[in-house]
């Protein structure tokens, strides 16, 4: 059993690993330009910081989810887009729905309601921070800082000094972008190790005891299980609602409120702000369910 969990975690966290590193040789980028053009174009495009990470959210596997925990947690983007790659991201879900033609158009539909609702309440989010935060700025500038070019995207602080033959940064992007990369991978294959053997552990069938007959009732439990931070829960979701074992709308409750693995990166880098992520976990579950309540009145 645990060579299987061992194989099963190495082959998941590798999936997202070019994810990761092209996300991250990105913000890289942009880190060591803070003073170019990308910057101010990001400053002028935060405000669709929701609509871009809902599309983002969408693509198969969790690691945009992931990227974006550790960008919220150095404050280079939004509340609002956190949330809404959260509530797109289906992990799993997708893979599985498209190999049986028999659940092509439930995909279809279910990749346009977390579409929306991802768009929806990133949107609410960042609107009810404006207005708890009043003239504050809704997101401070991770890439600008009056006396130090702070690299926080890329784990490497450069205070302004003298070079033996430069006064500026020489610091190599794809190098930076490797180590980060390497850091969240290491920790991504660690976490996804425990929960597979928590898991396995607990059994697959005993999970799906769980489940009643009452519709209403199954988003409720489908949300917890949504929040199972592993792909496992979207995999074990996804099956379940193909077998007939719970309904769309159960189905539909777990994939919003899950978010793969992201969620552990979050409460792992944003340790400071512990409260913050309760609200964000709660926030999902609660709209996961909610969601999952009103697809199985109308879908």
């Amino acid at each position: 059993m645990f060579w299987d969990v061992l194989l099963d975690a190495t082959l998941d966290t590798l999936k997202v690993v070019p994810i990761l590193y092209l996300v991250y040789l990105l913000v890289c980028y942009i880190g060591h330009n803070s003073n170019n053009k990308y910057v101010k174009i990001m400053n002028k495009t935060k405000r669709y910081g929701p609509l871009i990470g809902s599309c983002l959210g969408v693509v198969p596997q969790c690691g945009f989810s992931v990227v974006m925990s550790d960008l919220y947690s150095k404050k280079a983007i939004t509340i609002g887009t956190l949330i809404a790659v959260m509530l797109a991201t289906s992990d799993e879900a997708l893979p599985l729905m498209i190999s049986d033609p028999n659940f092509i158009v439930p995909m279809l539909i279910m990749i346009g309601i977390k579409l929306v609702v991802a768009i929806v309440f990133g949107y609410l989010f960042d609107i009810i921070y404006r207005l708890i935060k009043g003239k504050q700025e809704l997101n401070e500038n991770a890439f600008i800082k009056e006396h130090d070019h702070d690299c926080e995207l890329t784990n490497c602080t450069h205070k302004h000094h003298v070079h033996k033959d430069h006064e500026h940064c020489v610091d190599n992007i794809f190098l930076d972008a490797l180590l980060h990369t390497l850091q969240i991978t290491a920790f991504l294959f660690v976490a996804t190790l425990i929960i597979g053997l928590v898991v396995e552990y607990l059994g697959i069938e005993n999970l799906a005891n769980i489940f009643t007959s009452n519709k209403f009732v199954q988003p409720f439990l489908a949300a917890l299980v949504g929040l199972i931070p592993s792909c496992a829960s979207s995999v074990f979701l996804v099956e379940l609602f193909m077998a007939g074992g719970i309904t769309f709308g159960a189905m539909m409750a777990g994939l919003c409120a899950g978010s793969g693995i992201g969620i552990v990166v979050l409460f792992s880098k944003n340790r400071k702000h512990i409260l913050t992520n309760i609200l964000i976990l709660l926030s999902l579950y609660l709209i996961g369910s909610l969601v999952g309540i009103v697809c199985n009145l109308f879908v």
